[in-house]
């Protein structure tokens, strides 16, 4: 199975697990059916947000999406190299390419709280830089490049061994700042 439709899968999977039709689980996610049906197919790369929303309708961790065989000891990833990605896509209308590159290193431990990612993220159009909340907190580390977060009515820019934790159900945005790609270390948490 591609990558790219590693979530859509997982979201047709669960929602079938739980008997619900695409209908309902896009009202309980406050998505379209058409956004939607295009995840489980692997025709729409998805925003964090809207996936987040997904997950807690399903009643799932977001990592459930990464998760292939979860285990209850400690989980290592070598260098950061994680072997799980997710690609997920700026807010523009209809997004086809990946702004963020989430890779997961903790995608297989079992029972866990928090969603540490390694991201890459990509310059996106300034139109796609639109605020969106989600329940839980957020931390971000910057480890190489420049990012720009508006966070309610501030902005703010981070730099390499620059750090930012906040709260996300206040309206936030994180992107690259200017045409040059940047790496976080970023911690999820969103509770169920």
């Amino acid at each position: 199975m591609s990558e790219e439709n590693r979530v859509g899968s997982k979201i047709r999977q669960l929602r079938e697990a739980r008997e619900m039709t695409v209908k309902e689980l896009a009202e309980a996610s406050q998505s379209s059916e058409e956004s939607i049906q295009q995840l489980e197919n692997g025709a729409l790369v998805p925003s964090l947000t809207p996936l987040l929303k997904i997950a807690r309708a399903l009643g799932v961790r977001l990592g459930t999406f990464l998760d292939d065989m979860p285990q209850s000891g400690p989980v290592i990833v070598r260098e950061g190299l994680s072997e799980n990605v997710v690609r997920f896509s700026g807010k523009a209308e209809k997004p086809k390419e990946s702004a963020l590159e989430f890779y997961s290193l903790a995608s297989d431990k079992a029972d866990r709280n928090m969603e540490p990612f390694i991201i890459d993220i990509h310059p996106s159009p300034e139109e796609s830089h639109q605020p969106s909340s989600h329940e839980g907190e957020e931390f971000i580390y910057v480890l190489s490049g420049e990012i720009e977060i508006f966070y309610g009515k501030d902005v703010h820019k981070l730099n390499a061994g620059d750090s930012i934790y906040y709260d996300s159900i206040i309206p936030h945005d994180v992107h690259a700042a200017g045409k040059e790609d940047a790496k976080i270390l970023a911690v999820i948490y969103a509770p169920l």
